[in-house]
């Protein structure tokens, strides 16, 4: 599958990604895995973790630029609906 021309992506993050994934207000966009976001900003950048997880939420994940605009996915195990949405809150 190939990403439509208009799905944009997030500088330096190439070996994070994922996947596409379908957003109801748009065709298909680029997804990356936020932990390997993270990942790289520690390694490339030599950030602390929470430092690289303050730089996604602040300059990263909250940008909207667009239609076009790419997701980041946290993977793994969900046990139930309530631990999502407690860690949203507690997150963003």
């Amino acid at each position: 599958m190939e990403a439509p021309e208009d799905a944009l992506t997030a500088d330096g993050f190439h070996e994070a990604i994922i996947g596409l994934a379908a957003r109801a207000t748009s065709t298909l966009v680029v997804a990356y895995d936020y932990d390997k976001c993270v990942g790289i900003l520690v390694d490339r950048d030599g950030m602390s973790y929470e430092d690289a997880v303050e730089f996604m939420s602040f300059n990263v994940t909250s940008a909207w630029v667009g239609e076009g605009t790419p997701v980041f996915v946290h993977l793994g195990p969900i046990e139930n609906i309530e631990d999502t949405e407690d860690y949203m809150e507690e997150n963003y």
